[in-house]
């Protein structure tokens, strides 16, 4: 149980306790002062009248708790039910002052049925008739110390006004207290409520995360198994066909033979490493304008297009995201030409800034109508710059093509130049 619900249950414990006391304490009062008159039957002389007011008082206590709660709550209805209590306790009092024990009850009643200064004026007029039980009945105002009553009732007004206001303030103390548990119970529910919802929009992100993560890494594995497989099983079957139209020379078809076995090499290595994730063995072996050149001069091997590679800036290694990016882009975009452009000549430039470094490619093919549908056989429609560009704009990255027919095609990847060790 936590320490909000224990101090919740202690104080309703508290309150039950007072409410039983605060209603049993007249009756009780009550019945001992008529006791004492039935005890006193033989020596008092206004015992029947006595007990007759006492049944008139107790009936007076009794109807009060028939009421209907929107009548108990009419303050004027409430203060004449006190008025009336008043009455028969100075009455009681006057006939015998042993009756001053039931009288307390008016300070119980003051605090429970008036309000504001009302409280007050109802703690006093109690004193004053409990003065009269203090000095020992009416009779001792009427004789020569009568001046008793005056003096005591003065000092029963000032102790009870002190006490009643400490009660009072005492009673505030617990109400601001009530009200701040019950603020406090409200809030701890609203904080259960919104933790259950928390877990419940955790568990939802987890699982997205999780699909998401899965999607992912099948973006991934496409765009690995398209920037490598895919185009070395390319390589390898022009390549193959190559041979096959070269059978009788057999110069050039061990040339086209080896070819292939060199890419079909190159392509078991690069996909172990896919599948474990590792960076291409280009970029692990030397940096990226090396890569790249490597890259190129086996490309141009293969397709007899003549090639070239400008590098300008400071050439330094960045984050490994970025240079895989910018080599792939490179493959893609050579394979894109060879398969489609019809170029005699590509070049491409790789730059170094300060804050972003791009690879610009450019051929001197037929390009074509960049506002044309795209065809998954296009060289801007099919699934390789379409994951060029993804895997670009991963990155905070910009890929721009500009073509028209006839003219070649510019391609530029631009991609923020984050070293080694930084944060994506």
């Amino acid at each position: 149980m936590s320490v909000e619900a224990r101090l919740r249950e202690e104080f309703d414990r508290w309150e039950r306790q007072q409410t039983v006391v605060t209603k049993a304490l007249p009756y009780l009062l009550l019945a001992i002062s008529a006791m004492i008159t039935l005890l006193l039957w033989d020596v008092f002389e206004n015992a029947p009248l006595a007990l007759a007011l006492s049944a008139a008082a107790a009936a007076w206590l009794l109807w009060i708790k028939f009421l209907p709660a929107k009548a108990q709550e009419n303050s004027w209805l409430m203060a004449l039910h006190y008025a009336g209590l008043l009455l028969l306790s100075a009455a009681l009092v006057v006939l015998a002052a042993w009756y001053g024990i039931f009288a307390f009850v008016g300070y119980v009643h003051a605090f429970l049925f008036l309000r504001g200064a009302w409280r007050y004026v109802g703690v006093i007029i109690t004193s004053m008739i409990m003065s009269v039980s203090y000095i020992g009945g009416v009779e001792r105002i009427r004789a020569e110390e009568w001046w008793l009553w005056p003096a005591i009732c003065l000092v029963s007004i000032g102790l009870s006004v002190i006490f009643f206001f400490a009660a009072e303030t005492s009673d505030r103390q617990a109400l601001k207290q009530k009200r701040a548990l019950a603020e406090l119970h409200e809030a701890n529910v609203k904080l259960a409520a919104a933790l259950e919802e928390n877990a419940a929009l955790h568990a939802r992100l987890l699982v997205h995360a999780r699909r998401s993560g899965v999607m992912d890494e099948r973006q991934r594995m496409a765009s690995e198994i398209h920037d490598t497989l895919a185009q070395s099983l390319a390589g390898i079957l022009t390549q193959l066909q190559a041979a096959e139209q070269t059978l009788d020379d057999r110069r050039r078809l061990g040339k086209h033979l080896t070819n292939a076995i060199g890419l079909a090499r190159e392509s078991l290595a690069e996909a172990r490493r896919t599948v474990h994730a590792v960076e291409p063995a280009a970029l692990a072996e030397s940096r990226l304008p090396d890569a790249i050149d490597d890259c190129i001069e086996r490309w141009s091997a293969t397709t007899g297009i003549d090639v070239s590679l400008v590098t300008t800036g400071d050439s330094r290694p960045l984050h490994s995201d970025v240079e895989i990016t910018l080599l792939r882009a490179a493959q893609e975009a050579l394979t894109n030409v060879s398969k489609h452009a019809g170029a005699s000549r590509v070049g491409l430039t790789l730059s170094y800034m300060d804050d972003v470094i791009s690879l610009d490619v450019r051929d001197d093919g037929s390009g074509f109508d960049p506002g044309a549908a795209p065809s998954e056989n296009g060289p801007d429609g099919g699934f390789g710059l379409i994951s060029m560009r993804k895997r670009i704009q991963r990155l905070a990255g910009r890929l721009e093509i500009e073509t028209r027919p006839g003219a070649g095609t510019a391609l530029s990847a631009s991609l923020p130049a984050i070293p080694v060790g930084g944060a994506l």
